[in-house]
């Protein structure tokens, strides 16, 4: 079984080629998701949270405000840094066992797909392919501040804590340019696909899932 990372930039459209693709039949390890379960009230990730960033970033029912405690970090490095080395360890170690499953039920790989792959750079020694979701850098900007109702000030800010999507299509392997219609993404999404699909990649096991597993301490 291989490997394969996607990832893209805020805003870039990640999440709906990662639609495409599972709607294709791709299996998808969503880091996101993994993430919030690893915030979950009673966690360790989640008592050191608290601990650092204390009880106000905490709605009413004990849950992390994802909102508020994203608008520490996107203003903070440091504090982004510390956040990051609290979660990022309990979301691989998650994943991990997620592509196993996946592996013990005979796929041919697995899509890992991860915000912050190339920022990170703890999974890409596994991957044998990556795929940026780009967009260019006035598309990203107005869809983030659409979306998220923010001024362009602070669509700004998030983007710079960011890595610029320029430098992440330079180290990809594939490149899904989605600044254009959701057609024309979607045609670029069903040519990976059938090149995954047609990859011999399946056979060299040794740098997926049997190196992953055996470097589980490097997490």
């Amino acid at each position: 079984m291989f490997l394969v990372g996607l990832t893209g930039g805020i805003s870039s459209g990640k999440s709906a080629v990662s639609t495409m693709l599972r709607e294709l039949g791709c299996p998808i390890i969503d880091a996101d998701v993994v993430a919030r379960k690893v915030v979950e009230q009673h966690t360790p990730a989640y008592s050191r949270i608290v601990y650092h960033f204390g009880p106000e970033i905490l709605l009413e029912n004990g849950e992390i405000d994802r909102q508020k405690l994203g608008q520490l970090i996107f203003a903070d490095e440091e504090k982004r840094k510390l956040l990051n080395s609290i979660t990022h360890p309990e979301i691989h170690k998650a994943m991990l066992k997620e592509i196993l499953l996946y592996f013990l039920r005979g796929y041919r790989y697995v899509v890992l797909d991860v915000p912050l792959l190339f920022e990170t750079r703890r999974l890409t020694k596994f991957l044998n392919h990556t795929v940026v979701v780009y967009c260019d850098p006035a598309t990203q900007l107005l869809r983030l501040m659409q979306r998220d109702g923010l001024t362009q000030e602070h669509a700004e800010q998030r983007v710079a804590a960011q890595m610029p999507l320029n430098e992440k299509r330079g180290l990809a392997n594939h490149v899904v340019e989605n600044s254009g219609s959701r057609e024309d993404t979607h045609r670029q999404v069903l040519r990976l696909h059938t090149r995954l699909e047609d990859s011999m990649d399946f056979l060299l096991a040794e740098k997926g899932c049997r190196n992953l597993s055996l470097n589980i301490n490097c997490f």
